[in-house]
């Protein structure tokens, strides 16, 4: 009864924008490739990962236009680009990289990796159990605006929704982004299978154990075994047993040929350094170059990632290891108009993000007195403690 309100509230959106985002896809966008670029074959560029910022949307180290971009969520229900917030996982496909980093996205996809209850806090941990998965919040994890306080706002029993880099070894998530849910129709997970018994049609993720009975075969990915990567909406009631599975997919989003290709993720699977997958992508690295060296490279690793798709596979140029120091340097970067302005408190709102300036900040082309109203300034910056807003450490004014 639940999935069948669910289909029925969205399929008219979800068939649209699915349609729209297909056409998208197979449309090849001309352009040239940046120089040292991945190669003069790629007619259009696909970039994986957290948004760390705004201005349009910056994934990868790529900033892209996404003024005509169609936004829609993992489910393809359609969305716009103002749902779209610091820390979330997204895929994005636009025309070739250019030189400086820029692209014009044609499509956005944003997706979680948990939508479910807490059933327990370790705040000196810096940890959550939330549908039998292990989260792990980090420096540079995005709280909503609404969570002040961070761990220190939640309670056990609240829903919430993770976008998070999944370890396969640990089992862990690193989360990017965590809000609140008011109300949901289904939960959802992201992660490895384990446990399977196709005779009794259940698995496990991490300690949740699900049952995929109802489904009909049709509706259970081919392929499916221990170790695959799958995203599962779940029934919000479970009556003792496992809970029951309303729809169960292949986990993983592979870029299409030709593509100029950036991915941020945690490695999935090693063989070697020129054998591995990153977030279940396969991966062929023998003939990249390695700025960081190859020694640290291991189940669970945060890497960035540049390459192409050719015959289906992704041929990788640079690997790039990229430490939870190093994310934390990079911090995040906001371009905007400034709203919201309030001197005493020393806070901005730009593109949605609350803005603190009360520390040391380094201004460029202008002063703090230059902040007003619709001002045009780049803000980059860390998160504030408790991950709600971002603290500046350098504002530029632009003309």
């Amino acid at each position: 009864m639940i999935l069948r309100q669910l289909h029925s509230a969205t399929r008219h959106a979800r068939s649209f924008g699915r349609l729209l985002l297909m056409s998208l896809f197979l449309v090849a966008c001309g352009g040239g490739v940046e120089s040292g670029g991945t190669g003069g074959n790629a007619t259009s560029s696909y970039v994986s990962g957290p948004i760390t910022g705004f201005g349009s949307v910056i994934v990868g180290g790529v900033r892209f236009d996404d003024t005509t971009a169609a936004v829609a969520d993992a489910d393809g229900d359609v969305r716009s680009r103002d749902d779209l917030k610091l820390g979330m996982t997204i895929n994005v496909r636009g025309t070739p990289i250019a030189g400086d980093g820029s692209s014009a996205a044609t499509s956005i996809v944003y997706g979680s990796a948990i939508v479910g209850p807490i059933s327990a806090i370790d705040a000196g941990a810096d940890s959550l159990t939330v549908l039998g998965q292990a989260v792990d919040v980090l420096p540079t994890t995005v709280f909503d605006e609404s969570l002040g306080g961070a761990l220190a706002a939640l309670s056990i029993g609240d829903v919430i929704e993770v976008y998070a880099l999944l370890d396969t070894a640990t089992q862990h998530y690193s989360a990017t982004r965590i809000e609140r849910r008011a109300v949901v129709l289904v939960y959802q997970l992201r992660g490895v299978v384990a446990n399977l018994n196709s005779t009794t049609r259940t698995f496990t993720v991490g300690s949740e154990s699900i049952s995929y009975a109802g489904l009909s075969g049709g509706d259970v990915p081919a392929g499916l075994s221990n170790g695959s990567i799958v995203r599962v909406l779940l029934r919000t009631t479970a009556a003792g047993g496992p809970r029951d599975a309303l729809r169960l997919r292949i986990g993983v989003t592979t870029p299409q040929d030709h593509d100029e290709v950036r991915i941020e993720g945690l490695i999935s699977a090693f063989t070697s350094s020129a054998v591995f997958s990153v977030d279940g992508v396969p991966v062929d690295a023998a003939q990249a170059s390695f700025p960081d060296g190859t020694a640290g490279l291991a189940v669970g690793v945060r890497v960035a990632l540049q390459g192409s798709v050719n015959n289906g596979v992704l041929n990788v140029s640079r690997v790039q290891i990229k430490s939870q120091a190093q994310v934390e340097i990079d911090g995040f970067e906001l371009r905007g108009l400034i709203t919201g302005l309030d001197t005493t408190a020393q806070r901005f709102t730009l593109r949605g993000v609350s803005v603190d300036y009360t520390g040391p900040v380094d201004y460029r082309d202008g002063t703090q007195a230059d902040l007003r109203a619709l001002a045009s300034v780049e803000v980059r910056g860390r998160l504030s403690l408790d991950g709600t807003r971002l603290v500046a450490t350098r504002i530029t004014f632009r003309r």
